[in-house]
């Protein structure tokens, strides 16, 4: 796993754009799209914004959910609305390539199976994402991974949906789904996330963002976050 420590929040979300950029430049080249997973968060909205300034091959482009709230359209809580107001209208991104996860279903679990469905369509059988972004939450959960449920132990679908936390359930990509990313890219900013981003590094499995694989995962990280990294 590779960690860089940038000086703040916009110093990563800078940076995270042009990772990403750069990965969509080589996978629209070598296999004709992108395909990213992204997760929430106002880092990442950041990035999102910074992203349209980049160069990028954006007929190629697919954008898929990492996770998000069962909660109406539109409302605040859904990423679903802070991706689109961050990308679309910056960026000439087709809107239709946006692939919203269908948490609006009567039937979630129809919903989740629909998702699995799109992914395939898009990145084959089984779904390989060309990268998964993901953020670390202070209590070790990445995407909708979170501590003590039972979507930890969904091994056989690549969406599944999780208890409620925070106030709302969620949808959410697997482990299966995740780490089968070609490339995992971690955006982790503010000093709540230290002692997370430490057992991170360390490869602790007991917090759910550490059964991640770490082969060509990549940490963008300020200096609050990282802070405790070069401690014993």
């Amino acid at each position: 796993m590779e960690i860089r420590i940038l000086a703040d929040a916009d110093a990563v979300a800078n940076e995270a754009a042009r990772v990403i950029a750069a990965e969509a430049r080589a996978a629209v080249a070598a296999r004709g799209r992108f395909i990213v997973a992204v997760s929430g968060g106002h880092t990442p909205w950041l990035m999102l914004r910074a992203l349209a300034g980049e160069d990028v091959p954006w007929a190629g482009v697919h954008v898929v959910q990492a996770d998000e709230r069962i909660a109406p359209a539109g409302d605040p809580d859904r990423n679903l609305t802070h991706l689109r107001e961050s990308l679309l209208g910056r960026a000439p991104l087709p809107p239709e390539h946006i692939h919203a996860m269908p948490v609006e279903e009567a039937d979630l679990e129809a919903a989740a199976r629909s998702y699995a469905r799109t992914l395939e369509q898009l990145a084959g059988t089984p779904p390989v994402l060309d990268l998964a972004h993901l953020g670390l939450g202070s209590d070790g959960h990445t995407a909708s991974l979170v501590p003590n449920d039972p979507v930890l132990d969904v091994g056989d679908r690549d969406v599944a949906l999780t208890g409620v936390y925070m106030n709302r359930r969620r949808m959410t990509l697997t482990y299966p789904a995740l780490n089968r990313a070609r490339r995992i890219l971690w955006v982790v900013t503010g000093a709540e996330k230290m002692e997370m981003l430490t057992r991170l590094r360390d490869g602790d499995i007991a917090i759910p963002a550490g059964r991640i694989r770490r082969e060509q995962a990549v940490v963008l990280a300020d200096q609050p976050a990282a802070a405790t990294l070069g401690e014993a």
